[in-house]
């Protein structure tokens, strides 16, 4: 029998993405987050709506989503407890966080030019994703208070994958038996295990969903 439980989070399980933005003095941020889903070529995250990353969101409309692997956990596990703002906001500092700049430095990762957006690319993430911002949604019910949250629609422009992960012969096709994604589980990392059983939707052709949107800005 089941019983009524209220967990703090309800962090079931997403991929880790790295966000990179641009500063306001022009320099880049990087940020991990796994609030995270996409429908076709639009995608969804969950930020904290004074975080640094969500600033920049808000002021630059554009970022880049870097999925790791995960062979990537102790790169993504150095930018734990750090943000780009300054001064440490009051509920970051409860929880020990510290402000570090160079988010790229610390994590050992490498900033690679995007071709649609100012912000950087993680040169180690086999899946990256540069996007512009669509939309602002106020996220979580606060009566009587500002939004504590911010849900941030954006649109991937250009996508690019690493060689390794794609079906041979077939130049837009992502094999999923080679894609091994970097996962969160209330706040644990985790990766996947191997494929469980055949899928009636597998069968369904690629080409029937909707066609990819001509990727400029």
């Amino acid at each position: 029998m089941h019983i009524a439980v209220e967990p703090s989070i309800l962090y079931i399980g997403t991929p880790i993405v790295l966000v990179s933005t641009r500063n306001a003095d022009g320099s880049n941020n990087l940020a991990p987050m796994s609030s995270a889903w996409w429908l076709g070529w639009n995608c969804m995250l969950g930020l904290g709506a004074k975080g640094h990353t969500a600033q920049n969101l808000l002021r630059e409309r554009e970022c880049v989503l870097n999925l790791p692997s995960d062979a990537m956990v102790g790169h993504v596990d150095r930018l734990a407890k750090l943000t780009g703002s300054d001064p440490v906001p009051p509920h970051k500092q409860s929880m020990g966080y510290r402000h570090y700049k160079d988010k790229f430095g610390i994590s050992g990762l490498t900033e690679q030019a995007s071709e649609s957006v100012n912000s950087p690319r993680v040169a180690e993430c086999p899946l990256q994703m540069e996007a512009v911002l669509e939309q602002v949604h106020d996220f979580g019910h606060r009566p009587d208070k500002a939004p504590g949250a911010l849900a941030f629609e954006v649109r991937i422009v250009r996508m690019h994958a690493h060689p390794s992960l794609l079906v041979p012969g077939r130049d837009n096709h992502i094999d999923p038996d080679r894609w091994r994604p970097l996962m969160m589980s209330f706040c644990r990392f985790y990766g996947l295990s191997g494929e469980l059983s055949n899928s009636t939707l597998a069968s369904i052709p690629e080409e029937s969903y909707r066609p990819v949107p001509h990727m400029k800005r």
